[in-house]
């Protein structure tokens, strides 16, 4: 197993990184284009489909580890990326996307949970595993951002499951690192290509159920993959439960996360993504370290990193309230 942790993520690399040369330099590759509209940040049509070398190229590394993976979890993952490239080509309704989305993440769910947990904790993991898998498709939208997080995110499942003598699980986790610094190369400001939803919606699914795998095994505590994803996590959250609080349609497209506020403001694509790997390389970190700390040490560093995303979304509102009224003055 020490080989392929080298070989196939390293598979996973070139075979990601050439497929989406191919989509972005030659003529012949079909284009699939994402148009601005009003969630967009960007003003020109781009290619959207990166996220088809991403899965290609985890798969294809996954070959490797073929005997050890769960069927279900290939069956999972190709069924998402078949039904998200689908709604890249021609917008799905949101009714149909949702139930293949629920439907896959319940039938995990009753795999993985039901025969040791029971129906209830069942139910919370499903909801749990489709709201992360719609919430990094939420968190796509600006350029190197949800690449980035997937880079670092991954790589921290990865070097986790590694110290803990879990070389499968490092593997694993290994060979989407580099399909996402593949993707990375290409969709860093000023993005080339974007990954759309054929690759942001497996690759949600995947955060949730690595993640749950890794709790299963031992691996680490359930506080460990959410602190490692944090960042996504606090942003999607927060931002639909205020849409949800105004009475706004949250299925709809909108520019609220404080990711997209934060581009508008100025900071720009590129600081964005620089602060958002920032944050997310000490919040993983910290979840890093704290796998061999005891229960209540855990508890507190989950309770801190609560008090700074809230700390710092309050004081982030406050200012831009203030600037807002400020501009509105000036105009009058």
């Amino acid at each position: 197993m020490s080989v392929q942790l080298i070989l196939a993520p390293f598979l996973a690399f070139i075979v990601a990184y050439f497929l989406i040369l191919w989509q972005v330099n030659s003529p012949t590759a079909p284009k699939v284009l994402d148009y601005p509209n009003p969630r967009s940040l960007h003003s020109t049509p781009i290619p959207r489909t990166g996220g088809v070398g991403i899965i290609v190229g985890i798969l294809a590394a996954w070959l490797s580890l073929a005997t050890a993976i769960p069927l279900a979890l290939w069956a999972s993952i190709g069924l998402l990326a078949i039904i998200s490239f689908i709604d890249d080509v021609k917008t799905l309704p949101v009714l149909q996307r949702l139930l293949v989305h629920a439907s896959v993440a319940m039938a995990f769910a009753i795999w993985q949970i039901y025969p040791s947990y029971g129906g209830a904790l069942t139910f919370v993991v499903g909801l749990v595993i489709l709201w992360v898998t719609n919430l990094y498709n939420f968190m796509d939208g600006s350029d190197g951002l949800a690449g980035g997080m997937a880079l670092i995110g991954f790589g921290c499942y990865g070097l986790s499951a590694w110290l803990m003598g879990n070389d499968l699980l490092a593997a694993i986790n290994f060979c989407v690192m580099a399909a996402a610094a593949a993707f990375l190369l290409f969709n860093f400001y000023p993005a080339r290509i974007f990954m759309g939803d054929v690759g942001s919606i497996p690759l949600g699914f995947l955060a949730a159920v690595l993640g749950i795998w890794g709790w299963m095994q031992a691996v680490w505590t359930l506080w460990f993959p959410l602190l490692v994803f944090s960042p996504f996590i606090a942003d999607a959250t927060v931002t639909l439960a205020k849409r949800a609080w105004r009475g706004e349609r949250i299925w709809q497209a909108h520019r609220a996360h404080y990711y997209q506020r934060l581009v508008q403001s100025g900071f720009g694509h590129r600081k964005t993504a620089l602060l958002g790997y920032a944050v997310m390389l000490i919040a993983s970190g910290s979840a890093v370290w704290s796998i061999r700390q005891d229960a209540a040490t855990q508890l507190w560093l989950v309770g801190i990193w609560i008090g700074i995303y809230f700390i710092t979304m309050v004081i982030f509102d406050y200012f831009q309230r203030n600037r807002s009224g400020n501009e509105q003055n000036n105009c009058n």
